[in-house]
């Protein structure tokens, strides 16, 4: 990160040159292209997000965060587009959950904000369909709980460049 120009002004960089994906140990491994978000909820202490597992219709994996946070959901396509192939590193094929670095996601949010709430780790959890960025000031737990969700798990989608 640092000042570049244009047009002979210079401006300070938001977003570092590399994105890095640190894989996020979880208690179930979870193919991404086979699940989806199932549900969200969000309370004044955090946020709870339940996932689909692929081939347990039976369970979920319920994604648990107990401190403030700000969130971002989006289509995996739309994640995909956001920065140039190559731009970063550590990305494991099918992988569904991650730590990330130099995201501009997080980059865009206030300095005051992450200040005050101390929100210092970025959070990635990508599906076929959904994907979910969770900036917050301390790591998830995770739980496998009963499925009660009465829509069925998603489709097969097609990989992009998040899960290929």
């Amino acid at each position: 990160m640092g000042p570049v120009s244009i047009a002979g002004k210079r401006l300070h960089c938001l977003v570092a040159e590399m994105i890095v994906y640190e894989p996020l140990p979880l208690p179930v491994r979870i193919q991404a292209s086979l699940s989806g978000l199932a549900d969200f909820h969000w309370s004044f202490g955090g946020i709870t997000a339940d996932f689909w597992i692929p081939d347990d219709e039976a369970h979920v994996l319920r994604v648990i965060f107990n401190t403030p946070c700000i969130v971002r959901i989006v289509d995996e396509f739309a994640l995909s587009t956001e920065r140039p192939e190559g731009s970063f590193e550590g990305l494991v094929p099918e992988n569904f959950a991650y730590v990330m670095r130099g995201d501009p996601f997080e980059a865009a949010q206030s300095e005051t904000w992450k200040f005050v709430i101390k929100a210092n780790s970025h959070y990635r959890f990508v599906t076929g369909w959904a994907c979910l960025d969770v900036l917050a000031a301390s790591a998830p737990s995770f739980e496998i709980i009963a499925n009660r969700h009465t829509s069925p798990p998603p489709q097969e989608a097609t990989p992009g460049s998040y899960i290929a």
